[in-house]
């Protein structure tokens, strides 16, 4: 087989799509693989400009040594497309974090909110790329109406000026997926209407798919990288993106709430109209009040007590989290409202969190672990959020230990709870942890939540909330009862799996699918070792039949002569000579290691 040809028919296939003529194509290649994804994220030409573009920015922003080691550049090149070198006067000398967030601005939409997902995620990034990530601002402008009227004619069956008396052409607020228009039912309630933006969902889509690949192949191709799981990262933010995209999980999300905190006199959720809302659309009731993102910018109307709605604010929320285990994953001052006689408004319901019952009850016995200083509760916790890597569990504990030290004496509602938490997310990134998408979301609401309490009230303190909440789960965790019931419910369900399971198992084994697999960390140096030995062998025998047919040539007189002896014959000993030695070095060399 000579250089640079396919080495087996899956390979000649794959061959003639090859952007880099000449390289081997051996599936097994870790550069083969690399290939493949590119292959596969160039296979729309509609992809084939974003790439380019997103290439530019990094290069423009300094980052082309990143892009040469993705093999970004040689691609581009040999696919026909020049890249402009040009770098922004002064970029170059700006720190690392900052030109980060100025590349992703220019990226658009679906960077923007990529960036503030990793915003969030304390235990992936340095404080330093946190800080500057809580910077991002989308900076898209608005829609004209005209260019929203057809899709909203289709959305609701029929042109908007008959389902509505009244609707406003001006925007009344805009995002990057959607606008907002306040428009009034012919009963005469005020609405407001979030239409998506229109090709939207195509080019954010396109943005994920292009995410996905390039992080597919930062994890396999930058060594430095592959500790922050990019390709985890992606999928939590492609799932959290593609429901965004999609308003009626809005509309749905938004109802839950409502019923979950229907009992609350101090929350109003706005009431959703299902029959106007769909994939592209949602119609809610317009609630009139005064945005907290207001009041802190200064504009300050008499008769609001924003110390009171601080609290109701962080009372609701720890509701939602402790008892419902579905929250509003977005509490920033934007999505808050003061509203007439105290009550507070809960807007945009796009981003949810989750919380499983056994997630809540680790995360409330954390923090009866930090109060009662039991370092192995805290360790095993962490370790139960881990993902299985490798970790070194004594460095662990000491970081534990230490941070336990901190909080000696402490009760409960005298915690600095979004303290605490940024050192957890320390101890967590320090160790090569990663945390749980849902705990990295619940970490980063109470920080949310946390800081907009102080910004409305300075003597805000979340650990005060916190208390009650968490003393309640603590006693329903640690109860006697409940730790019987749950154990019975573990015991019930292997009872239940158990004979499937090996009916399963005894099935695979009928049809030869059993197999058994041993992960021996010595076994591939007792394989090298082995190749080594039959490759001397081999060289031996080589070594030895010289010899002989040197000697046999030795006999005969024909032939050119050298000192009465046969020049065949005088080159297959030197070369048999040779061959020994070289044999005898590698012996000797192989003994000394």
């Amino acid at each position: 087989m000579r250089p640079g040809e396919p080495c087996c028919p899956k390979a000649k296939k794959r061959a003639a799509f090859d952007p880099f003529p000449g390289r081997w194509w051996c599936s097994r290649g870790p550069r083969a693989t690399f290939l493949v994804v590119l292959i596969n994220v160039l296979i729309a030409a509609e992809d084939f400009g974003r790439l380019r573009e997103i290439t530019q920015v990094l290069v423009e922003f300094g980052f082309k040594d990143l892009v040469q080691r993705m093999g970004l550049l040689g691609f581009l090149h040999r696919a026909g497309s020049v890249l402009h070198w040009e770098t922004v006067r002064g970029l170059e000398e700006l720190p690392a974090p900052h030109r980060v967030r100025l590349a992703i601005e220019k990226l658009g939409p679906t960077f923007v909110k990529l960036g503030q997902l990793l915003a969030s995620r304390g235990d992936l990034l340095p404080p330093e790329y946190i800080d500057e990530l809580s910077h991002l601002q989308s900076g898209v402008g608005t829609v004209p109406f005209e260019d929203l009227r057809s899709q909203l004619t289709q959305d609701l069956g029929r042109p908007p000026e008959e389902v509505f008396s009244d609707l406003d052409i001006e925007p009344f607020a805009a995002g990057s997926i959607g606008q907002v228009h306040r428009a009034q039912l012919p009963d005469g309630r005020d609405v407001i209407l979030k239409i998506r933006r229109p090709g939207i969902e195509k080019k954010v889509r396109a943005d994920l798919r292009l995410l996905e690949r390039l992080a597919e192949i930062l994890e396999k191709e930058v060594i430095e990288l592959r500790r922050f799981r990019p390709q985890v990262v992606v999928r939590q933010f492609s799932r959290s993106l593609k429901a965004e995209l999609d308003f009626s999980v809005e509309a749905r999300n938004t109802e839950q709430i409502a019923r979950n905190l229907r009992d609350s006199e101090d929350l109003v959720i706005p009431e959703v109209f299902g029959e106007f809302s769909c994939t592209r659309l949602v119609v809610q009731e317009f609630l009139d009040g005064h945005s907290a993102a207001a009041w802190i910018r200064g504009n300050h109307p008499p008769g609001l007590d924003p110390e009171r709605i601080a609290s109701i604010g962080a009372d609701t929320i720890l509701r939602m989290v402790f008892d419902d285990g579905f929250y509003h994953a977005d509490p920033h001052p934007g999505n808050v409202l003061f509203l007439p006689e105290g009550q507070v408004g809960l807007l945009d319901f796009g981003m949810v969190g989750r919380l499983s019952v056994e997630r809540r009850q680790q995360f409330v016995l954390m923090l009866a672990a930090i109060i009662d200083r039991d370092e192995d509760g805290l360790v095993d916790t962490l370790l139960e959020w881990s993902d299985g890597a490798e970790i070194d569990i004594d460095a662990l504990a000491q970081d534990c230990s230490a941070f336990l030290d901190r909080y000696i004496g402490h009760e409960l509602k005298d915690l600095d709870v979004a303290g605490m938490l940024r050192d957890i997310t320390s101890i967590v990134r320090e160790n090569n942890l990663v945390l749980p998408a849902d705990v990295a979301m619940l970490i980063k609401v109470f920080l949310t939540l946390e800081g907009l309490g102080r910004r409305l009230d300075p003597s805000f303190s979340l650990d005060e909330h916190l208390e009650p909440v968490a003393r309640r789960m603590i006693r329903r965790v640690s109860s006697p009862q409940r730790i019987i019931q749950s154990n019975w419910k573990d015991l019930r369900r292997l009872m239940v799996a158990l004979p499937r399971d090996l009916r399963r198992l005894v099935m695979r084994a009928r049809r030869g699918g059993l197999r058994i697999e041993l992960d021996l960390k010595r076994l591939d140096d007792f394989g090298q070792q082995l190749d080594r030995s039959a490759n001397r062998v081999t060289v031996g025998l080589i070594t030895a039949a010289l010899i002989v047919g040197t000697s046999i040539s030795m006999t005969i007189d024909s032939g050119p002569m050298l000192m009465g002896l046969p020049v065949l014959g005088l080159i297959g000993f030197g070369t048999s000579f040779s061959i020994g030695l070289m044999l005898l070095w590698s012996i000797l060399r192989s003994g000394h290691r």
